[in-house]
């Protein structure tokens, strides 16, 4: 058979391209398909002949199911899928995004399920309106393809169409994770790292440079986090609105911490962008602009951004004394304090 290859604009696929993709997928055909991680193949899951030749394509064991992926969280519904409460806060810190979760069924049936973050991926599965497996588009054992000229390699006249929207993002295979049981377990390293996917909560915290107040803060909550036996639970980060990537902390930042007994001399500085702020459960500002500038980014996430001493802005101390310095480091220190109380009170008990 020969294999259509279509080009796609990977930002605004078109439409009417699509929907001829998702009329191939929904009536048996086999589609490959580009997702943040790598490309992979979609099939049908309810054509029975459609997953055998799927099987043999890909050199797979029949008992070796495939995961199965959606476009949007009402999809969990009709698959008949029931997460506990701590398994859907993995997916909402997760999903659109690299993230495997393993989850029982109305039938007490163990399933894969994966949500892409990829436009073309997402647009795809919900057009062809069928339950879509989609396993990497390689021969079982080799490596996954991040390029069509990769999938072109093994798959070519093997598969119906492909869709070309240029090199995946990623390039590392999802992280999955089984949710069917305490404590969570991975079953395969992937994109996400394994103790972050792990943790029970993620903080973030944010200032303009991340060389100061959002460095204290997040010194201050790991220190607390580790005497309370927890930093197992917790994954605490912290970025700038507006800083240069890989700026160490500032000299009085590093100097008043000391003071607390907590080092952060290889802090490295980072921007924040909507993947870091999409995985932490409360983004904790230091003042109402960032919070702003989060809300103009990623309005969807407003819900989950506090300012650090509520109804205040916290000043910040660049440029100034120690003793400025050492003011603010109080501040953030009595801030953190009670925030830990409220958030981990049941956890301490």
């Amino acid at each position: 058979m020969k294999t259509r290859v279509i080009k796609l604009n990977p930002d605004f696929p078109e439409e009417k391209l699509i929907n001829e993709a998702a009329g191939v997928l929904k009536n048996g055909g086999l589609v490959v398909f580009p997702t943040e991680t790598v490309y992979g193949i979609a099939a049908n899951a309810l054509n029975k002949d459609t997953l055998s030749r799927l099987y043999e394509i890909k050199k797979r064991p029949q008992d070796k199911p495939f995961s199965v992926h959606i476009a949007d969280f009402d999809s969990l519904k009709q698959l008949e899928i029931n997460l506990s409460k701590d398994a859907e806060r993995v997916a909402m810190r997760f999903w659109p995004g690299p993230l495997t979760l393993v989850a029982l069924n109305s039938r007490k049936e163990k399933i894969g399920l994966r949500m892409p973050d990829n436009t073309i991926a997402l647009l795809l599965i919900k057009k062809a309106g069928v339950p879509v497996v989609a396993p990497s588009a390689n021969l079982s054992g080799s490596k996954p393809p991040v390029s069509v000229e990769e999938v072109l390699s093994e798959m070519d006249g093997c598969v119906d169409m492909i869709l070309d929207g240029g090199r995946v993002r990623i390039g590392i295979e999802s992280t999955v994770m089984d949710v069917t049981e305490r404590p969570f377990k991975i079953l395969r390293q992937g994109a996400i790292p394994q103790k972050e996917a792990l943790t029970d909560y993620t903080l973030l915290f944010v200032c303009t440079g991340n060389s100061c107040r959002s460095v204290m803060a997040k010194g201050l909550m790991e220190k607390f986090v580790k005497e309370a036996a927890l930093a197992e639970k917790v994954h605490i980060d912290s970025g700038g609105t507006s800083t240069f990537a890989g700026i160490g902390a500032a000299p009085n930042t590093v100097a008043v911490m000391r003071e607390e007994e907590v080092d952060v001399s290889n802090h490295i500085g980072k921007n924040i962008n909507k993947d870091i702020l999409k995985r932490s459960d409360i983004v904790f500002v230091m003042e109402k602009r960032h919070k702003d500038f989060i809300v103009n980014l990623m309005p969807e996430i407003k819900d989950k951004i506090r300012l650090l001493r509520e109804g205040q802005d916290i000043p910040d101390p660049i440029g100034r004394s120690l003793e400025e310095y050492r003011n603010v480091k109080n501040v953030i220190k009595g801030e953190i304090q009670d925030i830990f109380l409220e958030i981990f009170k049941e956890e301490k008990k």
